[in-house]
């Protein structure tokens, strides 16, 4: 069952009222919501909803692949698909296509840590405008030695760093916040 929009909205309002201060940078994709747009679709141009996961490993690192689009360091993430039952499920599914990592892994809890809204460039390869991306993002842990498979479509290395080294300031503090 594909993700509904009585989800997205329900997420999305239990996270603005434990982030108050962040309702005027979810406000476009609220407006969205309420005009009736399929914000699960990557077709929906004025913007989407898309799903990405922070992995801390034992030692307190972080995942990170380098998007090649997208030519940065990121966390794993992505679009949602038809198949996705919820929010939380995309971030699993796209951690693992995106890593190959499957085990012993667990949600650190089951809200986003962070919703983040940002700009995407146009792709003219995919016929894409310039639009943005609403990122819902979950913390999981990984237990043990992982061993990494990049899809290698989209991204092109990774690394297990330190959290300072995730480039979002909010999303940073977040996952520090939750790790102690």
């Amino acid at each position: 069952m594909a993700i509904t929009a009585d989800h997205i909205r329900t997420t999305l309002a239990e996270y603005a009222d434990a982030h108050p201060e962040e309702q005027h940078a979810l406000a476009p994709l609220a407006e969205l919501l309420d005009q009736g747009a399929d914000v699960t679709s990557r077709k929906e141009f004025r913007g989407h909803v898309t799903a990405g996961a922070v992995l801390v490993n034992d030692r307190g690192e972080v995942l990170l692949v380098h998007h090649n689009a997208l030519d940065k360091w990121l966390t794993p993430g992505g679009h949602l698909e038809p198949e996705d039952a919820n929010l939380l499920g995309a971030a699993l599914r796209e951690l693992v296509e995106e890593t190959g990592v499957t085990l012993s892994l667990a949600p650190v809890r089951p809200t986003p840590v962070h919703i983040g809204v940002h700009p995407i460039p146009a792709n003219d390869n995919k016929g894409e405008g310039a639009h943005w991306h609403a990122d819902f993002r979950y913390v999981f842990r990984a237990t043990g030695d992982q061993a990494v498979t990049l899809q290698e479509e989209e991204v092109g290395g990774y690394a297990w760093r330190g959290v300072d080294a995730i480039a979002d300031g909010t999303l940073r503090a977040r996952v520090a916040a939750v790790l102690r």
